[in-house]
């Protein structure tokens, strides 16, 4: 074997990729295992200056530190009315069939407040106590297919909880919590009957005494702290990288299938867990259907495409959308309207500014494009236009961004904007092809989002980076295929 590695480390080649690998140092100290990374799960000498994947020291979960959590516990606690108990359940495991689960995403307010990534849990938090959270235990039966989940000791350890017990515990301790408060907030979304069965939660509720906790936690997580805002750049930032990389494999490739699955694969192998939603791949006249999502079709020679995606980064997502031809040129009917979004868009992501609203920049984009395709010859007359408008436009400008897509539902889109606020901005015309008008224009659906943060003095475009002027497109495309072209020619000459 000595002889065998001395011949192999002759070669150079060889020596040089022995070299390049890097070295990882490894302890045998046993950590409790949390469920979720954790430093101590994935310790700094393993961990790569540039690599985003892991987690560092003193975070709770990547990107986020522990005090950050104390700190939003806090303020949900100001928040909260004198007296007053809030109730936080998990998100629960969905299930495919009988024995195979949909992959688990956390509730967003639930990870907000305790940083546990794992299903089965609910957090109580209130005046009297501060965080209390019961913890789903453990069987042996489990462990065997499962793993290790976190328990009380990590819910007081990691996750930082005042008061932990196991869930079996929660029928003893919880009425007398509720008991003791004049009000109860808890999250609709995950409401489970664990807690809603009790008869001092049922009575709770039969008295009035019972409140949706969204309006409190969407006040909480509309404003992002800087922490949140880099990952949330990171996402943006992923997904610009990968729908840039799908866009150049279209012409060769177009078919939405494979399109959908390129932009998947380029946001996870950049170190997204998972896309915020069923990308949008819409060819030719299937980009007229806002929310279509077969994703079977092959895109026609000549026809646009539209692609509305979005991933996830440690639990904050992007949403973005480009619309391009993969043939490589806008026909002059795709570039008319074209020009119209993305004049739209730009102008709308200039209104970006604290003290306006979303509500406002969407009656801006109503005026516009109403005009707009009211000289296209589109839009006819002067009698029920904004119905009309309505009927190849039926969606807002924008919604609020953050750890859902659509963040923040309860609060409206009327209210000003301040710094710190992420939000889109996606205007669009969807025409389908059985439209009563110009024949050249149906079928054609084109939308152009961009995420915006707003600033002290202004706006950041978070997805700038990616091309959307029709020269841009079309010499990114062409240039691109080009190259490709040359490089297959140059391997057939060897």
């Amino acid at each position: 074997m000595q002889i065998l590695r001395r011949k192999l480390l002759q070669g150079s080649s060889f020596t040089q990729v022995l070299q390049g690998v890097g070295r990882c140092g490894y302890c045998s100290k046993i950590f409790i295992d949390a469920g979720q990374p954790t430093p101590a799960s994935h310790p700094q000498e393993c961990r790569k200056a540039d690599d985003a994947h892991l987690i560092n020291e003193g975070e709770l979960t990547p990107g986020i530190t522990s005090e950050e959590y104390v700190s939003r516990r806090k303020r949900l606690l100001e928040l909260l009315p004198e007296n007053c108990l809030a109730i936080i359940a998990s998100a629960p495991v969905k299930m495919m069939t009988e024995v195979v689960p949909y992959t688990f995403r956390q509730d967003a307010d639930y990870l907000y407040i305790t940083g546990c990534q794992q299903p089965g849990g609910i957090a109580v938090l209130g005046h009297e106590f501060g965080l209390c959270m019961f913890m789903p235990e453990s069987h042996p039966h489990d462990v065997i297919w499962q793993g290790q989940i976190a328990g009380v000791d990590t819910a007081l350890d990691t996750f930082q909880a005042e008061k932990a017990y196991p869930m079996s515990k929660l029928k003893e301790i919880l009425p007398g919590m509720i008991g003791r408060s004049s009000k109860l907030l808890h999250n609709v979304k995950t409401a489970t009957s664990t807690y809603m069965d009790l008869e001092a939660f049922r009575n709770a509720a039969s008295s009035g005494q019972v409140q949706d906790l969204s309006v409190c936690t969407d006040e909480l997580r509309w404003v992002k702290s800087p922490a949140e805002l880099k990952l949330l750049r990171e996402s943006a930032s992923i997904a610009c990288q990968a729908l840039l990389q799908t866009m150049l494999h279209s012409k060769t490739y177009p078919y939405e299938s494979m399109l959908s699955a390129k932009v998947e694969y380029e946001c996870k192998m950049r170190g997204a867990q998972r896309m915020a939603f069923n990308p949008v791949v819409g060819g030719g006249p299937n980009a007229s259907i806002i929310h279509y999502s077969r994703n079977d079709q092959k895109v026609k020679d000549g026809d646009l495409v539209l692609m509305d995606i979005g991933c996830e980064f440690h639990g904050y997502l992007s949403d973005l959308t480009r619309t391009w031809p993969p043939c490589g040129f806008f026909s002059a009917a795709q570039r008319e309207l074209y020009d119209l979004i993305l004049e739209t868009n730009k102008e709308c992501v200039e209104l970006c500014r604290p003290g306006t609203s979303i509500q406002e920049i969407h009656h801006y984009s109503t005026e516009k494009l109403c005009h707009g395709l009211k000289e296209l010859g589109i839009l006819k007359g002067k009698r029920n236009i904004y119905q009309s408008y309505h009927q190849l436009n039926p969606t807002n400008i924008g919604h609020y961004l953050g750890m859902d897509v659509h963040d923040c539902h309860s609060l409206g889109s009327d209210r000003p904007l301040k710094p710190g606020v992420v939000i889109t901005i996606e205007p669009g015309v969807y025409i389908p092809s059985f439209f009563d008008g110009p024949e050249r224009f149906r079928g054609i659906g084109i939308r152009i989002e961009d995420e915006v943060l707003i600033t002290e003095t202004g706006y950041e475009v978070l997805t700038g980076s990616l091309p959307k002027e029709v020269k841009h497109i079309e010499a990114l495309l062409n240039n691109f295929c080009h190259g490709m072209m040359n490089a297959e020619r140059a391997k057939t000459k060897r």
